[in-house]
């Protein structure tokens, strides 16, 4: 009697039903998968973001679906005013944007590219719409990219958008100005969009001119930009994000209209924080600073256990919260994180949760507390 859209596994896998298990035996677990930037322990002005919320005009319901005008000008000054308000439209989220944006330019049954590996949200918010995913893979050679020979092949009359993560999740690999244009010259020929998230994009680790920071200038084809409070100021609880439409004027008009009135239908983005929005990306020069300092600190403390003989390897990172560890391959991920788990306490996440193609590997959060993260990785490493 219920939609095939959640025909899905919902069983616990075994690393949820260990860490129930330790959790309610009472064992201290170092958790080295927090990515919670409000339970990391990091400093926030707690009396100006409450105030921020305190604004009497929150009181007024004035529903306007592409979000209050305020809002979307605060999100145009956070790109430095290069995007014009009208391109801009206000969600709950970035998952939200991703289901307006399957609605837009998909019919059920067809399909959007993913990255593999990647975040494994997309596959339950495609799901969620009746659109199918196809994985694209990226490939690594001493750092990550886009294998465009089999993204082309896998590319149908049913393909309507190439979706980018920039910088990935969790490879932490931004795209390239090559691999932008190689995308642009398939999405001409094959008439598809791109959705970038971007939600990253300001927490780079390494300096490149080579890399993308973002599509919002992009004219060339439809393409659609998303980030939000989560990251950029490390509020996720706040449930503010964006979409940014990019590209060809006429192309650009359309789908900004329609995605107004899918916004419309749900008009879900609170009255508090759209009024709280321009102060609340103001304090991301408070926030931003100590997360970039703590995944830094953590990349360079994981760096620095690892001796020339190891047999663990850290993959290059160029941006983001998440680290990739390749471990040595006398167990595999499942029995890694297993046996991490019962004998060690230490919690990290096997890379098969983010559909590695091979084995073995395990990520971590580098935005986890310095104290925990140290002892964790000592404790990885001390297993082989």
């Amino acid at each position: 009697m219920f939609s095939s859209r959640l025909d899905w596994t919902i069983a616990t896998n075994p690393l949820t039903r260990l860490l129930h298990a330790k959790r309610a035996a009472g064992d201290r677990v170092l958790d080295l998968t927090e990515s919670n930037p409000t339970n990391a322990g990091l400093a926030y002005c707690q009396n100006e973001i409450l105030a921020a919320l305190s604004d009497s005009r929150s009181l007024l319901y004035q529903p306007a679906p592409a979000g209050l005008e305020t809002a979307r000008s605060a999100v145009s000054e956070y790109y430095s005013g290069r995007v014009e308000i009208d391109r801009i439209l206000l969600t709950a989220s970035t998952s939200e944007a991703y289901g307006f944006l399957f609605k837009l330019l998909a019919n059920p049954g067809d399909e959007v590219l993913i990255p593999r590996p990647s975040y494994p949200l997309f596959e339950f918010l495609a799901a969620l719409e009746s659109v199918r995913v196809v994985s694209y893979p990226l490939v690594y050679h001493g750092g990550w990219s886009i294998a465009f020979d089999e993204l082309e092949a896998r590319i149908t009359e049913w393909s309507r958008a190439i979706v980018i993560v920039n910088p990935n999740n969790p490879t932490g690999s931004f795209l390239k100005q090559d691999e932008l244009a190689r995308l642009l010259g398939l999405c001409r020929e094959h008439g598809l969009a791109i959705i970038s998230d971007e939600v990253f994009c300001d927490y780079a680790l390494v300096d490149d001119s080579a890399r993308v920071r973002s599509l919002v200038d992009v004219e060339e084809v439809l393409s659609f930009s998303l980030s939000g409070l989560s990251k950029v100021s490390g509020l996720p609880q706040m449930k503010l994000g964006w979409i940014v439409v990019n590209g060809p004027e006429s192309l650009r008009k359309q789908a900004a209209n329609r995605l107004e009135l899918i916004a419309d239908t749900y008009l879900s983005v609170g009255t508090p924080v759209q009024w709280a929005a321009r102060r609340l990306l103001e304090m991301r020069g408070e926030i931003q600073p100590q997360i970039q300092g703590r995944v830094t600190g953590n990349l360079q403390a994981l760096r620095g256990q690892l001796g020339p003989d190891s047999p663990w390897r850290v993959l290059k990172i160029e941006g983001g919260w998440y680290a990739v560890i390749e471990a040595p391959r006398i167990l595999t991920e499942e029995e890694w994180v297993l046996t991490l788990l019962d004998q060690d306490n230490v919690l990290v996440q096997p890379g098969f949760f983010f559909d590695f193609d091979r084995e073995a590997f395990l990520v971590v959060s580098l935005l986890t507390r310095p104290e925990i993260f140290g002892e964790g990785i000592r404790r990885i490493l001390g297993r082989a």
